[in-house]
């Protein structure tokens, strides 16, 4: 990497759970190198690697997430932003959307989820066993539960919870040039009107909760557009990025950990023989699973800052690898090993700073409790295939298998 030109990185769709040999490279590098993007203008930025940088640049006002409309680098040729999404928003507007609804993911509020949760996951489990070995563990169990979970806390009807995963599906894969520029722009354009469909069935539902409010987000979220809290816009971006995101990434988080947990018997058999140890299990499997495909959205200095003993100049954009943060092995020493024991610094799977994941304690309480059922009720559980045999999604924005085969 020490060549004069800056070195490009791509997307690369990696086999497994393998970690990105570019970012490798990277944390060994430096805590923050310059780098060129194969997309956008100019095409030249800085990437952040190593924990303390990567904490600093996100957590700085000096860097500014109001991108929208700049002519930045990126990772990908196309990008279908929401208007008025929190994601693109800094403080105080960001945290004036973002505090609607934070009462909802707080320990109180997930702590009363939790039963619901229970019923809906056991029930699911329920009917794989009915159906019979094998069986494919995404299909039925790590893909439904996220979806009626979210579903649940938004108050989605039931009969419209499937149309958030397709949706989901649609917008959140990366359309690339791979198949030919025109079907590019044609899966660019599904993803347009997978999220204008998505902020029409949010506004819906705010409308019937302005009239009859119930027991669920909508309702808190129709209520603060009503009393000036929120515009409209803002409500019906927060609502979409919960729904799509609240299934997308629990699905794949979940059905990581259970491959992990299902091609590595010592850790399973720990887990089995102590389940109070799972809640340390899935945060340091939430630290070691190179979750992500490259970087995300960048951050752009409002004025000149130095990060890692570089000068970044005010304009420019830096894009940070939450990660690469989680490898860092002056944080983490031995960060390729999975260990339950593992003390020190928190990870940074959950981001950092004002845009950190809005409900981390959603996803952790849907992981504890998914690997805690199944190891108490399937203690023969075990892959139906060989590994190498398992299917992984291509070109997606958070990894995972596309199915899991199982047997029990």
């Amino acid at each position: 990497m020490r060549d004069t030109a800056p070195p490009v990185y791509e997307a690369v769709d990696l086999p497994a759970l393998d970690f990105d040999p570019f970012l490798h490279e990277a944390l060994r590098e430096a805590p923050v190198i310059r780098v060129r993007l194969p997309h956008g203008t100019p095409g030249e930025c800085w990437l952040a690697t190593r924990y303390d940088a990567v904490r600093f640049v996100t957590s700085d006002h000096r860097f500014s997430r109001d991108i929208v409309g700049r002519p930045l680098p990126s990772m990908n040729r196309y990008l279908v932003p929401l208007d008025r999404a929190v994601s693109f928003v800094d403080p105080p507007d960001h945290t004036r959307v973002r505090s609607v609804v934070s009462s909802a993911f707080n320990r109180s509020g997930i702590a009363a989820l939790r039963p619901r949760a229970q019923t809906v996951l056991d029930d699911l489990i329920d009917r794989m066993v009915a159906s019979g070995p094998p069986a494919d563990l995404v299909r039925h169990v790590t893909s439904p539960f996220p979806l009626h979970v979210i579903g649940a806390v938004l108050g989605v009807p039931a009969a419209d919870r499937p149309r958030l995963r397709v949706w989901a599906d649609t917008v959140l894969t990366r359309a690339t040039d791979e198949a030919g520029v025109e079907r590019a722009r044609q899966a660019v354009e599904r993803a347009r009107q997978a999220k204008e469909d998505a902020r029409a069935l949010f506004r819906r539902l705010a409308r019937e909760r302005r009239a009859r409010p119930q027991d669920d987000l909508m309702s808190t979220l129709a209520a603060a557009v009503a009393n000036g809290r929120i515009e409209e816009e803002e409500m019906l971006a927060l609502a979409v990025l919960m729904g799509l995101n609240g299934w997308h990434a629990v699905r794949n988080h979940t059905s990581n950990m259970m491959y992990v947990l299902l091609t590595d018997d010592s850790l399973m058999s720990r887990l089995r023989s102590d389940p109070g140890t799972v809640p340390a299990a899935v945060e340091e499997l939430l630290r070691w699973i190179p979750h992500k495909h490259g970087v995300g959205q960048p951050r752009v200095a409002t004025e000149d800052v130095e990060v890692g003993g570089v000068r970044i100049r005010r304009g420019e954009a830096v894009y940070v690898s939450y990660v690469a943060a989680n490898w860092d092995e002056s944080c983490h020493p031995e960060p390729d090993r999975i260990d339950t024991d593992r003390q020190g610094r928190p990870h940074l799977a959950f981001g950092h700073g004002p845009h950190h994941c809005v409900a981390p304690l959603l996803a952790r309480l849907e992981a504890e409790l998914l690997l805690t059922t199944l190891i108490d009720r399937l203690p023969d559980l075990r892959l139906a295939v060989d590994p190498g045999e398992v299917v992984w999604q291509r070109d997606v924005l958070i990894r995972g298998p596309v199915g899991l085969p199982v047997t029990w």
